[in-house]
């Protein structure tokens, strides 16, 4: 069984129902989700747009192979209207990334494991501290508390406030 770290995130559409949607999708077609950080909203990062994203690092178990799973990623991506084309960044109901599988080293021509911007990403380092603090990054050799200490992205983030009823 393969443990991944997944962010995810997006910044249209109804948010929550979004990320209930992805949640269900995740379970049906990529693995059980194991732990869930709380919900962030973030400033958009790489490129300029109103609407703040919502944020949010969830760990899955899959036995799923990593080439695998960035394709069905990709299919639920589509699923929630996500285009793939020249553009990097840009507003999006839905988006899925896999920041760790395992505590594997990768590259490929379609994937990069661990994602290589983590510790650029303040969005993703603050949910991330907040399930594995003391995770140490399989290439860095830094924990998240440590890359967080050290990112140059000084973004504010807040964390969104839910009760048990709308919890993520």
């Amino acid at each position: 069984m393969n443990k991944v770290f997944l962010g995810i995130g997006g910044n249209i559409g109804d948010k929550h129902k979004n990320f209930k949607r992805a949640h269900e999708l995740i379970d049906l077609k990529l693995g059980k989700i194991i732990q869930k950080s709380s919900v962030y909203e973030t400033p958009p990062w790489g490129f300029h747009c109103e609407d703040p994203f919502w944020n949010q690092v969830v760990v899955i178990e899959t036995k799923l192979e990593a080439e695998e799973l960035l394709w069905r990623i990709h299919e639920m991506e589509a699923d929630f209207g996500r285009k793939r084309g020249n553009e990097r960044y840009s507003s999006r109901e839905m988006d899925i990334d896999i920041l760790y599988f395992n505590d594997e080293f990768m590259e490929s021509k379609d994937l990069i494991v661990p994602h290589p911007r983590i510790h650029e990403r303040r969005f993703v380092l603050v949910p991330l501290v907040e399930i594995a603090p003391k995770m140490k990054h399989p290439l860095r050799r830094l924990t998240s508390i440590e890359m967080l200490e050290n990112c140059l992205d000084k973004s504010v983030i807040k964390k969104v406030e839910m009760d048990e009823e709308t919890e993520c």
